[in-house]
């Protein structure tokens, strides 16, 4: 039909170089897209306790299980409250039968009220003493205990939203985290 292969690719593609499109063609016209790929982030689900004192986030084979330092602590002390001990023995059978074994991570924070130091201080402390009640739970579990304290560098919530202290979001802020990983 044509003599040659640039005859034909021109009549072919003449319309669709032309700066305006055919008439038969509506101005708000859409065609199909295809190959449109777009990143896809991770999706995290959280899973809270009725009173806010506990959740439990699993990403991958990840589960981290967050306590808040109301429940565990009084106020400015890392030494464990009495009824922080029950809370420490349900996340220990979540270890124990959940776990894959090998390192459990114990990290310590806090709001940021105080000085950077004494939050870290503060924090670390709450996780060795965290640590020191999982041991006693864990001893026949095959885990690694590590504990880690992060002061106020990690806040789960903003402490502070339009200048203004959020007391519930500084609440959620003071935690120790226990972190592991699930068996398959």
């Amino acid at each position: 039909m044509f003599r040659s292969l640039s005859v034909a690719l021109a009549v072919t593609l003449l319309p669709a170089l032309s700066p305006t499109p055919p008439p038969s063609v509506p101005a708000d016209a859409t065609g199909v897209v295809e190959d449109l790929v777009l990143p896809v982030e991770d999706i995290i689900g959280e899973v809270e306790s009725m009173d806010g004192t506990e959740s439990e986030t699993t990403q991958g084979r990840q589960v981290t299980v967050a306590v808040t330092s109301d429940v565990l602590f009084a106020l400015d002390k890392w030494q464990l409250a009495a009824k922080a001990r029950d809370r420490l023995a349900k996340v220990a059978r979540k270890v124990r039968t959940e776990g894959a074994g090998g390192v459990v991570k114990i990290e310590g924070h806090t709001d940021d009220q105080g000085t950077d130091a004494y939050n870290r201080s503060l924090s670390l402390r709450r996780a060795q003493s965290v640590e020191r009640a999982m041991r006693g739970l864990l001893t026949d579990a095959g885990v690694t205990l590590q504990a880690r304290g992060y002061g106020e560098s990690r806040p789960k919530l903003p402490n502070v939203v339009d200048g203004k202290p959020v007391e519930a979001n500084r609440a959620k802020n003071r935690r120790v985290e226990i972190i592991f990983t699930a068996g398959q």
